[in-house]
């Protein structure tokens, strides 16, 4: 038996048949979820996450370690237990406000992987995504440059989702939007994507590298990247113009 989830639904109140009827699944699909091996559909976790008030890894702590490749496991323990999570993106939208159909695109591009492998780790993004709804998520505070919003991919219906997704996500309390405008010109984020994560086990960094993650720990780099995160905020714009500006560039994608 699934004990942590069913625990989860006696201290939440939730029994099979409210579950169910929350979620839209038949009750008797909800009940086989507190059976081991029995896992919600990718779409339906996150939901059964918030409805329970925990946190995907939680209820699940296999899915993830299943599906990402080992090198990733570190930084993956790390952004879960983060309280407090900055990411800074010149050339992608952050995985973690990815729409399916983006991020399906993104880890399909140059036939690196194969159709399996994509599928793999789409669903793997899409259930990492779960820890922005559980009952303590942390404070998300995010920085895209504004070619991330005109940068077609997958097509110009996939990017007009994808402005859609990031309003509604920025629509939540606890995540906050920033765009650089491109009128902003040349910035030290330009050099490439950073993640910084405080935690109860302290603060850690994740950069960008095609073949691993890249882990930083040590205080003197870590206070790098905190001037890097002050400087790119110093030239971004204000929430509010930034989903002005998200709105319009959805609009061109949609024409």
């Amino acid at each position: 038996m699934n004990h942590a989830l069913k625990v989860a639904m006696a201290e939440a109140g939730q029994t099979a048949e409210s579950l169910a009827g929350r979620i839209g699944v038949d009750p008797k699909t909800a009940a086989r979820w507190v059976t081991p091996g029995r896992i919600p559909q990718t779409r339906h976790r996150a939901q059964v996450a918030e409805a329970v008030g925990r946190d995907i890894g939680d209820l699940w702590p296999d899915v993830l370690r299943r599906r990402e490749p080992a090198w990733l496991r570190e930084w993956l323990e790390i952004e879960r237990e983060a309280r407090l999570l900055r990411w800074f993106e010149p050339a992608l939208v952050p995985g973690l406000l990815q729409t399916e159909a983006y991020a399906r695109a993104v880890l399909g591009w140059g036939g690196l992987m194969t159709t399996d492998e994509v599928e793999q780790r789409t669903q793997s993004r899409m259930e990492r995504q779960g820890i922005l709804a559980g009952s303590k998520p942390p404070q998300f505070f995010v920085m895209v440059d504004e070619a991330v919003l005109r940068r077609c991919v997958g097509g110009p219906a996939v990017m007009a989702e994808q402005c859609d997704r990031l309003v509604q996500f920025a629509e939540r309390p606890h995540i906050h939007l920033q765009a650089v405008p491109a009128s902003a010109g040349g910035h030290v984020g330009l050099a490439g994507g950073f993640i910084l994560a405080k935690g109860p086990s302290g603060e850690a960094a994740h950069l960008d590298d095609r073949l691993r993650a890249h882990v930083v720990t040590q205080q003197d780099e870590i206070d790098t990247l905190e001037e890097t995160w002050e400087a790119v905020r110093a030239v971004a714009l204000p929430t509010e113009q930034t989903l002005r500006l998200i709105k319009e560039v959805a609009a061109t994608w949609q024409t």
